[in-house]
């Protein structure tokens, strides 16, 4: 071995070690290690709608390798991803921005449409980013509750927007987070088509890989020639990459460069980059994690049959079931049990959200469950 080989390998095992303390994992466990089912005080985690396989084996020999790449901005490495990312969408690199997860492209498009006449309509309940983001801009916020199907009311969101004029962002998490379930995707494609070009729309597909529902299909298709419409993705979910942080959006040329101008320069980071350039694409890899999740669906599912509790239809690495009681008060004993649960999401505080971890994880959930059942918790 050279002497720059020796040294640079040397360095780069003393500063992964260093980075995790004395008691890390050596660099080939590194590489080949499955990804930690458990907190390190032994709970399990179903709150975050997180892969509970962790990232690919080919993604984690790609952030080890990329680690050398560190010191060097990721410019080149973000323009790789992104044409490989246009490639596989059948659209031009620049009609692709890269965020830190999907959370920054939210973010970027609140931020870019923002307008002291300009109304934000949304699900209620749904993820709360975009709520989030509004906070600090002069939009309206107006919330829409879900129809009976737990679905976007899109009648109500259209009224909502209104026919006065005013410019509107409408955001669409579909399939819906908190509830799982999703929006026949030619009702939305009805409102794109008929919608004003100062109606701008979020469509949020997070989840879209675990959809199997025929009344769905993607809203790409629209970015083409509607510079109103921007499709949001991420790394997070079926690729495992929450952690990493890397989603992206896709949009008309015009759309994408004005959401350029609220991205931090070289946002992403190298360790990303590498994680879903190795990654992304992996059919095996999507399939393996779709299973997981169909099994511990299954699982989950089966335990809230067995007890007669009511939960709603997912498309999703989650599911919404009823609960009795005080919300906090059933978060707080299963916490107890060493499961984490989901968070609150008014106005549903009957309900609550478990995210699927693999299916022995779900095992062990219903089993505490059982236990509630016995001592008359739910």
């Amino acid at each position: 071995m050279q002497r720059r080989d020796f040294i640079r390998r040397g360095t780069l095992t003393g500063l992964l070690a260093g980075a995790v303390g004395p008691a890390a994992r050596p660099l080939a466990a590194l590489s080949s290690g499955p990804a930690p089912r458990r907190l390190a005080n032994g709970d399990i985690r179903l709150s975050s709608n997180e892969n509970p396989l962790g990232i690919s084996e080919a993604a984690r020999q790609a952030v080890i390798e990329a680690i050398t790449v560190a010191n060097r901005y990721p410019r080149d490495q973000q323009d790789a991803l992104v044409g490989q990312l246009a490639a596989a969408y059948g659209v031009a690199p620049a009609q692709i921005v890269m965020g830190v997860g999907s959370s920054e492209v939210l973010q970027m498009a609140i931020q870019a449409f923002a307008g002291p006449r300009t109304r934000l309509v949304l699900a209620d309940p749904t993820y709360e980013d975009a709520i989030t983001y509004q906070r600090t801009h002069p939009y309206e916020m107006l919330k829409v509750p879900l129809d009976s199907d737990h679905a976007h009311d899109l009648g109500r969101m259209r009224e909502a927007v209104g026919s006065d004029g005013r410019p509107a962002v409408v955001y669409i998490c579909n399939p819906n987070n908190p509830t799982g379930g999703i929006t026949p995707s030619s009702a939305v494609d009805d409102w794109i088509r008929e919608a004003r070009e100062n109606v701008f729309f979020i469509v949020d597909e997070a989840y879209i890989e675990y959809v199997d529902d025929p009344a769905y299909h993607t809203a790409l298709p629209w970015v083409a020639d509607r510079p109103n419409v921007l499709v949001v993705k991420t790394f997070s979910k079926v690729y495992g990459m929450a952690g990493l942080r890397l989603g992206y959006g896709i949009a008309h040329p015009a759309t994408a460069a004005r959401l350029a101008d609220f991205v931090a320069k070289n946002n992403t980071n190298q360790l990303a980059l590498a994680a879903a350039g190795a990654c992304f694409g992996d059919e095996a890899l999507i399939r393996k994690s779709v299973q997981v999740n169909q099994d511990a669906k299954a699982a989950t599912q089966g335990v809230l049959d067995e007890l007669g509790l009511e939960y709603l239809p997912t498309q999703t690495n989650f599911i919404m079931h009823r609960i009795s009681g005080d919300l906090g008060q059933y978060r707080n004993r299963m916490a107890e049990a060493g499961l984490l649960v989901g968070r609150p999401f008014p106005p549903m505080l009957e309900w609550n959200r478990v995210s699927f971890g693999l299916p022995e994880d779900m095992d062990r959930f219903a089993e505490t469950l059982r236990e509630f059942r016995q001592k008359g918790w739910v």
